[in-house]
């Protein structure tokens, strides 16, 4: 048996440990008959001192095991932990026992904010990894030795496997699926789910980062003018004239304030902008593009798929509203 263990702390949301138990038992049911490779078999373990996992919606999850009662050494096959917990009590649980466990498993995986447990436990060194779009400046704030990807919705490093937020542990497990028992399998258990194997575009899609607001000052109110703004003169010089500073000292003031580029943060409130107006109105891309400062759809074009993989047509066929729809 391919032995996975599902470590779940308390208070998170337990369709994602329900969602991967799910489709690794859909996995089993798909396997060839002669197939040479072991099915799975998945345990659910709990960090609290009873077996009831209490999610965050109300409902309840009967874990198979606590934590505490289960031996670091022994092997297994892998080790997936789906969220960071509550408290830095039990965190902390989590981490001691994976940095004992990690050495005896083929491989360590964490769904959304795990990873930053597995960070703590050291495990996310020089590695590159992914966790929820809310956590990543988090995350290589408080671990800077960790190579922190922002676009894909899973990232494999040899034997560490990290996602991004909530769903998107479903399309590392298919991946795991795929790893393990190859294509054929993962793509029939993506059909049988109705899932994407591969879902297009990147995590960025689905959620709006958060861009980082300067505490107070003229940047902060440079932040505030830019989105009603948009199609005026955003280059470096005309922001820095607007808060009547030098383009060079703006630049190094708004980096160091905000830890992105002026050139980068107008792109990033231009895009918002952009998806906001695909997403809730009927207006055609060209008269966007223009409305947004991106000059034309071509612009936008390049934009969108640089950032998001989608062109924005695909963006608000996907998105709009289903009032527009």
């Amino acid at each position: 048996m391919t032995t996975i263990l599902v470590i779940v702390p308390d208070g998170g949301m337990l369709f994602e440990a329900a969602g991967i138990a799910d489709i690794l038992m859909q996995a089993n049911q798909l396997l060839p008959d002669d197939a040479k490779k072991s099915p799975y078999q998945v345990t659910v373990a709990t960090t609290q001192p009873h077996r009831v996992v209490h999610g965050v919606s109300g409902l309840n999850l009967l874990a198979d095991h606590r934590l505490c009662d289960l031996d670091p050494t022994l092997p297994r096959d892998t080790i997936m932990v789906t969220g960071k917990g509550l408290t830095a009590e039990e965190g902390s649980i989590v981490v001691s026992w994976l940095q004992e466990a990690a050495p005896h498993a083929r491989r360590v995986v964490s769904i959304c904010g795990g990873a930053m447990l597995l960070a703590h436990a050291g495990l996310l060194n020089g590695r590159h990894a992914t966790t929820h779009w809310r956590l990543l400046d988090t995350l290589q704030a408080n671990f800077p030795q960790v190579k922190v990807e922002r676009g894909p919705m899973y990232v494999q490093d040899g034997e560490i496997w990290t996602s991004g937020g909530v769903s998107s542990g479903f399309d590392l497990t298919l991946a795991l699926v795929e790893d393990d028992q190859g294509f054929s399998v993962a793509r029939n258990v993506a059909q049988n789910l109705v899932m994407f194997l591969r879902r297009p575009g990147g995590q960025s899609q689905y959620s709006r980062y958060l861009l980082n607001q300067a505490s107070e000052g003229p940047v902060r109110e440079l932040q505030a003018w830019l989105p009603q703004n948009l199609n005026g003169d955003l280059s470096v010089e005309g922001l820095a004239a607007h808060v009547a500073m030098s383009p060079r000292n703006f630049t190094r003031v708004f980096t160091r304030e905000t830890g992105i580029t002026p050139a980068k943060y107008v792109e990033e409130v231009r895009l918002n902008a952009a998806r906001q107006l695909l997403e809730q109105t009927t207006q055609g891309v060209e008269q966007i593009a223009v409305i947004t400062g991106f000059g034309g759809g071509l612009n936008l074009r390049r934009v969108f798929e640089r950032n998001l993989q989608l062109t924005p047509t695909e963006y608000r066929q996907r998105f709009c509203s289903r009032m527009l729809a």
